[in-house]
């Protein structure tokens, strides 16, 4: 007899009792009469087979199963109601937001969102394609409803004899004429070109997924080796310990450029674990906000007077932006006395062993010319754009840098989180203000003149994420516009340096027109130009693999490097094809030196915090150091002159995402005349990705 158990007991409970057999896998709860019931016989079902342990069948044990299985379809349905309410809230939440930002009418056409240096002719230009697109796809839509609903279910032969003998399908009415006048067009004169810029855009989507596909076996190949940098010094003597002796510690000299921004990294960078004597901090302050100005002046004082070995620079006239405030300071005459400099952004926290762990790579290597450290941030679960930020951020740096830095010893420096050896900087021409990417500028500079790189994955250096759509598109434009800048500079530098064949074909190919210029070319013209107009021009084909398969593929492969964001790899694949619009439109002022490439905006960000710094630095620093970063409010409201009003952040409606949004749900509805499955949904679904952008309901919504 198998083990039962008795939840309830026989004399404290007048109802029905469970048993449940742990012997037979497939157990199953069954039920017995109540000692009080008229028949005794109790009814048994082992291993799910309903069959009666007694001499009968009870005559109620039918209805109370049928009670039972009510009760738990009951429980269902209640589940359902609340899956179905929170579904309901949350539209009609959604339908709210629509509403007021319909209401408030801002757009990114108002003239606090754009550049001073755009004129609007320019501004507008890319958005009245768009709307060109848009309309005419209209146009032809109501053309082919009209011609569906006349029961023209054109075929490819169908299409052939209606261009060639049109009285066969009965065409004798003005309507009937000009369709068949479109069709003869269309199948003559539009699909050849069309099917001709497909089929390119088709060869450069699987080179770079080609190339996609080597970065991760590169990286995987990383993995199983187990390689990671070494410092020489390890390598030769590995008993040496690096805090023994005082030569060990190199004159390290740390930069803090920053621009009305929260003073988050100076705290971090003073409890830096290196010799005060050996480490100078500069603040490189270039705000012209008053009171952001005395908080950082404050704070700088606070740890000068703990001891800190910093200093505060302020210059009246930006001139140049991040590059010229970097310039001016590395022309001060005590930089000479320093061989290494550490640079780390406003919003950056490095930790601790930050430099024991980078500066031991530059020992007995003296052509290593950059360290790189990886980011980390502390608000990627905020909201959903920081979290696909955060799968981007991830493959970037754990593939693309990694790779690149064991296999090439060659990456595109991030601006931040990195050690430069200040010979390498003198030796590429110092830092230069003709790009908005200056740190990928002194970076190929570097590599030209031999100098090598290293990326360390496992050093990780806190940061945050732009937390609304509005700042992440902005950095987007700034982070595409500028390598394009820097492309038509560089380009003969590059041709006449005396680095490898090799290396050059890598600059050049790989770095430049592979992955800065044709991943936004293509994934915007494929994926947002021509495969809506596959729809109404069904004579030029995309396959099914190139829409669904290919797309999902290497969206797999971008979310390896964050497992725990699986679950938004669909979201993911639709808001990289959604931010093709801003990557391309980037790419192209860019390239041709239009008026947007030249803007510089400082991305906003929270000013979140790392929690995990802020605990180890209050365990560690001293008393009187726990209040360091405690602005005296006081002092700052006597200042003059008084600050400026910070302006107010708005979510705003983004023309361009809205166009194509709407272009895109045109096109699907067509594909529902020619019942193309994949092509409908992936249609309908990255319209609704443009719609949610163009409303900006994905990032940071203020109230």
């Amino acid at each position: 007899m198998a083990p039962s158990f008795d939840w309830w007991g026989k004399d404290a409970h007048r109802g029905t009792s469970v048993i449940v057999k742990m012997e037979n896998p497939n157990w199953s709860i069954s039920e017995i009469s109540s000692p009080d019931d008229d028949d005794e016989d109790y009814g048994v079902g082992g291993g799910g087979q309903g069959e009666f342990a007694g001499g009968g069948a009870r005559k109620g044990g039918r209805g109370k199963n049928a009670k039972q299985i009510t009760w738990v379809l009951l429980l269902k349905a209640h589940r359902a109601a609340g899956c179905l309410t929170s579904l309901a809230s949350a539209a009609v939440g959604l339908a709210s937001a629509v509403r007021r930002r319909v209401a408030s009418g801002r757009t990114d056409s108002d003239a606090a969102s754009s550049p001073p240096e755009e004129s609007p002719v320019l501004r507008t230009r890319f958005y009245s394609c768009i709307k060109v697109f848009l309309w005419l796809s209209l146009l032809l839509l109501g053309f082919e409803v009209a011609a569906y609903a006349k029961g023209w279910h054109l075929g490819a032969a169908e299409l052939q004899r209606l261009v060639l003998l049109p009285s066969s399908f009965g065409v004798r009415g003005l309507f009937e004429s000009r369709y068949s006048d479109w069709v003869r067009i269309r199948v003559e004169y539009i699909a050849p070109p069309l099917q001709f810029l497909a089929d390119a855009c088709v060869i450069l989507f699987l080179i770079q997924s080609a190339d996609r596909l080597i970065l991760c076996l590169g990286c995987f190949w990383i993995r199983y080796k187990n390689i990671k940098p070494v410092p020489k010094q390890a390598i030769e003597s590995e008993s040496k310990d690096l805090e023994s002796g005082g030569e060990d510690f190199l004159m390290v000299l740390v930069q803090i450029p920053m621009c009305n921004e929260k003073e988050q990294s100076i705290a971090a960078v003073c409890n830096l674990d290196w010799p005060r004597s050996n480490i100078l901090v500069q603040v490189l302050d270039d705000s012209d906000d008053a009171t952001t100005q005395a908080l950082i002046k404050e704070e700088v004082e606070k740890w000068q007077q703990n001891g800190a070995h910093i200093l505060y620079r302020h210059r009246v006239i930006r001139q140049g932006y991040k590059a010229g405030n970097l310039k001016s300071a590395m022309n001060c005459s005590y930089v000479k006395d320093y061989e290494f400099v550490a640079i780390f952004d406003a919003d950056f926290q490095p930790a601790p062993d930050f430099l024991k762990r980078t500066i031991p790579h530059f020992k007995n290597n003296e052509e290593l010319g950059l360290v790189q450290a990886r980011w980390s941030f502390v608000n990627k679960d905020e909201n959903l754009l920081t979290r696909l930020q955060n799968i981007n951020l991830c493959f970037h740096f754990e593939v693309e840098q990694q790779v690149n830095g064991v296999f090439l010893n060659f990456f595109g420096f991030n601006g931040t989180a990195g050690v430069w050896r200040i010979k390498a900087l003198e030796d590429a021409g110092g830092w230069l203000e003709r790009t908005t990417v200056e740190d990928m500028d002194i970076a190929v500079r570097a590599h030209l003149k031999g100098w090598k790189f290293i990326f360390l994955n496992d050093v990780e250096c806190q940061c945050e994420l732009p937390e609304s759509y509005e700042a992440y598109r902005k950095q987007q434009h700034r982070w595409h516009s500028g390598p394009m800048q820097l492309f038509r500079l560089c380009l003969p530098d590059i041709i006449r340096s005396k680095i490898g064949f090799w290396k050059k074909s890598n600059l050049i190919f790989l770095f430049f027109l592979l992955r800065k210029l044709i991943l936004p070319f293509y994934s915007f013209t494929l994926f947002c130009i021509i495969l809506p107009m596959t729809m109404f021009v069904p004579e030029a084909e995309l396959p099914a693999w190139i829409v669904c398969y290919i797309p999902a593929t290497m969206s797999f492969l971008n979310i390896l490097p964050a497992p725990r964001s699986f679950p938004f790899i669909v979201p993911y694949l639709l808001f990289e094809n959604t931010m093709s619009v801003t990557k391309f439109n980037a790419m192209i002022s860019g390239l041709f030196q239009l008026g947007s490439a030249y803007e510089w905006v400082d991305t906003k960000k929270s000013g979140r915090s790392s929690e995990g710094d802020l605990y180890s630095l209050v365990e560690k620093e001293p008393q009187q150091q726990r209040g360091a970063s405690a602005p005296d409010l006081e002092a700052v409201v006597e200042l003059e002159p008084q600050p400026k009003k910070s302006k107010k952040k708005h979510n705003r409606i983004y023309r361009k995402e809205l166009a194509l949004a709407f272009l895109l749900l045109t096109a699907s509805a067509r594909s529902l005349l020619s019942a193309q499955g994949i092509h409908f949904y992936f249609l309908l679904f990255q319209g609704i990705s443009f719609l949610l952008v163009g409303l900006d309901l994905i990032g940071e919504q203020i109230e």
